[in-house]
């Protein structure tokens, strides 16, 4: 009997043999970092990939976070989501604004745009909304509603590579974007990130923050701070793009296989595809609903027991966390659907190189257990 680990993701990794060729020139080269050509290469290749104009490759997507508010200087208060890796309410403490949560659409689990608008007070100076799951967030209703109340945008978009709608790429969106290439995410150079830019002007401060805020080799004019991205990470990018769209390619193979084989079960919700289109297949989230005859949580644990390990994306939300907790926005009342998802979520496993004999077999626990 197949009792294998599956782990809720594996990271892409390029064979070892083009690695190496790449290593040995920055070997030759002698530089490690510090904007050196497998860098420059990356940025130029990216804004290539994903129709972008300024793209400014940072050490990681949460260093990125913090600059890009910086950049903006954003303070007061910041209307976010709740239902998001930690690191985004985080950078809005560290750069010393406060978050307001604000509930999310039960089908994108992104932020209510009705929400944002009630949450608005005298205070309120930026709104920073995640594409979550890689599903774009309604970015019209954003932008309006920032445009009337004179708001800052930024999106972290961390887990959106590659994701368009209908005019392009969902980074051109807000004042900046960011992106994570954390191992976790579809596209990887092991730890790493990226803002981008509208504009020029606005990159060359980004990158200037970048790197201890130097204009040039002997001025100083911006408190900047180190978020450079090493050249051993962009060579590791650089191998990634050769095989991103093959990737994504087997992630939908697997994704629709998913749809296929759970379709149907009682107590099992999916995503509806037809309304969630343009997405890069960067986790496969199921909820589990009163129907199903035991708990999400039940149906993680047994998962776990048969090796199989799942992950509850996002439990707890950010709200419910020690730091954030006492806060007004915090309350339940106000989240009462980032709660009710945040119980009954769980994604199961996903990556380019999860096999149909692995899908079958996790299917097989689901169905089991919808059967008892």
């Amino acid at each position: 009997m197949d009792n294998k680990i599956i782990n809720v993701t594996k990271p892409l990794i390029p064979p070892l043999d083009e690695f190496i060729s790449y290593l040995e020139k920055i070997w030759s080269s002698g530089i490690l970092t510090n904007k050196g050509p497998f860098h420059e290469e990356l940025e130029r290749s990216l804004e290539k990939y994903l129709n972008v104009r300024h793209i400014s490759l940072f050490s990681s997507g949460t260093t990125a976070l913090l600059v890009s508010l910086y950049a903006l200087k954003i303070k007061g208060e910041v209307i976010t989501t709740p239902y998001s890796f930690v690191a985004t309410a985080n950078s809005i403490l560290w750069a010393g604004a406060k978050p307001v949560f604000v509930d999310i659409d039960p089908l994108t689990k992104n932020i209510d745009p009705e929400k944002i608008q009630q949450a608005i007070t005298s205070k309120t100076t930026a709104i920073l909304p995640v594409h979550c799951y890689g599903y774009s967030c309604d970015v019209s209703k954003i932008k309006k509603i920032a445009k009337n109340n004179n708001l800052k945008v930024i999106y972290d978009a961390a887990p959106a590579f590659g994701v368009t709608d209908s005019g392009g790429s969902i980074l051109r969106h807000g004042d900046l974007s960011i992106l994570s290439f954390h191992a976790t995410k579809i596209f990887n150079t092991i730890e790493g990130g990226a803002i981008i830019s509208p504009s020029m002007k606005m990159k060359k401060k980004v990158d200037q923050l970048r790197n201890f805020g130097f204009e040039n080799e002997t001025t100083i004019t911006e408190p900047g701070i180190n978020g450079k991205m090493s050249e051993l990470h962009a060579a590791f990018g650089l191998l990634q793009l050769k095989y991103i769209d093959e990737s994504i390619s087997q992630r939908k193979k697997l994704s629709d296989l998913y749809r296929y084989r759970l379709k149907g079960i009682k107590g099992i919700l999916l995503d509806d595809d037809s309304e969630l289109i343009n997405g890069n297949y960067s986790y496969f989230p199921i909820l589990i609903n009163e129907e199903f005859p035991f708990s999400r949580d039940d149906l993680y644990r047994k998962l776990k027991e048969e090796n199989i390990y799942a992950r509850r994306y996002f439990f707890p939300l950010i709200s419910e966390t020690v730091m954030y907790k006492s806060m007004a926005s915090s309350s339940s009342k106000n989240l009462p659907v980032a709660n009710r998802i945040a119980n009954q979520i769980i994604c199961l496993p996903l990556s380019s190189d999860l096999d149909e004999k692995s899908i079958n077999r996790i299917v097989k626990v689901l169905v089991k257990m919808a059967k008892s």
